[in-house]
């Protein structure tokens, strides 16, 4: 049996970085998320956010994903793993922070050019998924590096930094100059969080 997505994401985060190390092996639930449209049709773009139930206390994880039909040339170090699609076939599940395809997707949801897409429904946007505009040149969307830190990732591209959260936490900063991402998800006792998930570099 092919695995799901959750079961490769368990084997994927202790490797990361950002992930703190709790000794235990990852007990992940999906509790939001958004989806951006691939233009050409090809690449599936997500952004799960999970809660790791695993330490002390829970901590919920921003995790860009994008799947593809066939493997991403150069891009091993970014591999999750495959899994099987009911429609589509064999999959390749990717650290989306490292996939041109997802990045330029981000500046343009950032630029105000695209919009935020339902996890789990087609051609539906997704409005609780919150867009400050701000200053960014749209058509710097080519990805330069990527680089992990203890809490997010930054992506360079080259007309500046976005920084993509990996732990997110119940808190809205704006700023009219700075373009966010700001996004809800479940928490335990059955409430409503919301934190800013991405966001052009200061």
């Amino acid at each position: 049996m092919s695995p799901d997505k959750l079961e490769l994401l368990t084997a994927w985060l202790p490797t990361r970085r950002w992930y703190p190390d709790s000794g235990r092996t990852p007990e992940l639930t999906k509790v939001g998320g958004f989806r951006l449209d691939d233009p050409a049709g090809t690449v599936g773009i997500e952004f799960m956010l999970v809660t790791d139930g695993a330490g002390p206390e829970a901590l919920t994880y921003h995790l860009p994903l994008t799947y593809r039909g066939a493997p991403l040339d150069g891009a091993d170090d970014a591999l999750i793993g495959t899994s099987m699609h009911g429609v589509l076939g064999q999959r390749w599940i990717y650290d989306g922070t490292r996939d041109p395809v997802a990045v330029a997707q981000v500046v343009a949801l950032l630029a105000g050019r695209v919009r935020a897409q339902a996890q789990s429904e087609s051609d539906t946007p997704d409005p609780s998924v919150i867009v400050t505009v701000g200053e960014f040149a749209y058509a710097a969307s080519e990805l330069v590096s990527t680089n992990d830190g203890l809490s997010h990732t930054d992506i360079t591209v080259n007309g500046g930094t976005i920084v993509i959260s990996r732990w997110v936490s119940d808190s809205v900063g704006t700023s009219a100059a700075r373009a966010q991402v700001a996004v809800p998800w479940q928490l335990g006792d059955g409430s409503t969080a919301r934190g800013v998930v991405l966001a052009i570099g200061a």
